[in-house]
């Protein structure tokens, strides 16, 4: 029995150092790619990979034969805002990743400020329930909508502290610092977790 305790401890030790070793190698290769791909970039293309144009909401077909097309195939877009459906990202990411020089994929943002296909009350609404589960929970819901379709970066929740109330991108808040920071950690771990 006292035998095995060494051996199980010296198993150990080396599980967790090929563990970081595998860590460090992946890192060190992601760093090696990374430095290559930017090697290669023009000035033109690392600005592109800034440029997040709103789609105008692309509709099919439109992928091939638009501006947005055209720039996507010069590599002078990063990625998309507010393009919904799963086939038009797959359009758009199919140009990116198999006819710009590149070779880069996408990034597909959206305001998911109440929802995404199931539609919740505005934030400043939910937050007159003081329900904080039932807030969470709406922000888990429209998360997994919205990531299901393709989108993979969503501006919410929003956290407005605005000192003039009649701005009228409160609404989008969850009202004016009346939720405390903790609080608003876990709606934001309602839409990021899992």
């Amino acid at each position: 029995m006292k035998r095995g305790k060494p051996i199980v401890l010296i198993a150990l030790m080396l599980s967790l150092f090929s563990n970081s070793f595998a860590q460090q190698t992946y890192e060190a290769k992601m760093k090696s790619f990374i430095d290559i791909l930017m090697k290669k970039m023009t000035l033109d293309e690392k600005l592109g990979q800034l440029n997040l144009p709103g789609s105008g909401d692309i509709v099919t077909g439109q992928a091939q034969s638009s501006d947005i097309g055209k720039k996507i195939r010069e590599g002078k877009v990063g990625g998309l805002f507010n393009i919904k459906s799963v086939s038009k990202i797959r359009d758009v990411q199919r140009v990116a990743v198999e006819e710009s020089r590149l070779k880069i994929p996408l990034i597909f943002g959206m305001d998911v400020i109440h929802g995404y296909e199931t539609v919740f009350p505005i934030p400043l609404g939910l937050s007159c329930t003081w329900d904080m589960k039932l807030i969470e929970n709406s922000a888990r819901i429209a998360a997994v909508e919205a990531s299901a379709d393709g989108i993979n970066w969503t501006f919410s929740p929003m956290v407005d502290i605005c000192r003039d109330a009649r701005w009228g991108g409160l609404r989008k808040g969850l009202v004016r610092i009346l939720i405390s920071a903790r609080k608003l950690h876990k709606l934001w771990c309602g839409v990021t977790r899992k």
